[in-house]
């Protein structure tokens, strides 16, 4: 192996456990971007029945970018530790929510491994910290005092787990969201936040915490954030959850995150320009599914 093929691999590592070339916006007014020298991707791969699909070889994927096939430099199938970070609303419009949204947290941590690292933070006027990152399936007592009250900052939650998350060595990334999609007072644009978790290669899965007899346009508008969050970023979107179904929904998402592959590429298209990448990932083999990020946004000189 060459001395310059080693140091290539070499930049790759440091970008996959130490995330130096992720950057996030500290403004409102800076474009969020990632460093298109090296771009990773993490793909979910499921089958007709939703279910993730281990052990594909690295010859079965091909990765598009604009539509120009790039050349896989990395790929990685290993069934690998993943940092989360679950953002709980407790804003005024959850009301008697509060308890299901819990359940659903705890839920998320009964499907934990070993190496597996969740914080939880919950958000309503504020984002505040409820649990720290831990690899424990327990959860404080805090959770339990957490009440429905105040206004809602939830595009400030999502950027702030972002920002957490690409401070994380690990190579897989989620941000799970459970709340009814009315944000009414954070600083930061729905847009701003999901280019953020983009950046720091954050993966969002989102729940809908809205009544489920709630047919109004705002419900619609509110899912409508929700599902953008989650299609971006390549994760899912959860309907109004209860009971069996949403057990089987988060089992299904510590699953999905834990079996990823994990693709790197350096762009052909090396212009800074600030524009919009699309990516695609195809995989050789039919009746399956990819769900993996839509695309980043090229650094500007």
């Amino acid at each position: 192996m060459t001395p310059i093929y080693h140091t290539r691999i070499l930049a790759i590592f440091l970008f996959l456990f130490v995330g130096s070339t992720t950057t996030l916006a500290q403004t409102e007014d800076e474009t969020i971007s990632v460093d298109a020298s090296i771009v990773v991707v993490n793909a979910s791969v499921l089958d007709a029945s939703g279910k993730p699909v281990s052990g594909l070889g690295q010859k079965l994927f091909r990765i598009f970018e604009d539509g120009v096939e790039q050349k896989l430099e990395l790929f990685s199938s290993d069934e690998t530790p993943f940092a989360a970070v679950i953002l709980l609303d407790t804003s005024g419009s959850m009301e008697r929510r509060v308890s299901l949204a819990r359940s659903a947290a705890i839920q998320f941590l009964d499907g934990l491994r070993a190496d597996d690292f969740v914080a939880i933070y919950n958000f309503d006027s504020k984002v505040k910290l409820v649990q720290d990152f831990s690899n424990s399936r327990d959860i404080r007592d805090q959770v339990y005092d957490l009440k429905a009250d105040g206004m809602t900052v939830m595009n400030d939650a999502v950027f702030k787990a972002a920002e957490l998350l690409s401070k994380r060595e690990e190579k897989r990334k989620a941000i799970v969201v459970l709340s009814d999609g009315a944000d009414t007072m954070s600083g930061k644009s729905s847009e701003k936040a999901l280019q953020a978790a983009i950046a720091a290669g954050c993966t969002i899965y989102t729940v809908d915490m809205s009544a489920i007899n709630d047919n109004s346009v705002g419900r619609r508008q509110n899912q409508g954030v929700l599902k953008n969050f989650a299609d971006k970023t390549g994760g899912t979107f959860i309907a109004t959850p209860g009971g069996q179904a949403m057990r089987e929904a988060f089992r299904s998402i510590v699953g999905e995150i834990g079996v990823q592959y994990t693709l790197a590429y350096s762009p052909t298209n090396t212009k800074k320009d600030g524009k919009w990448r699309a990516i695609e990932v195809r995989v050789g083999r039919p009746n399956l599914t990819i769900r993996t990020r839509k695309g980043y946004k090229a650094p500007k000189k």
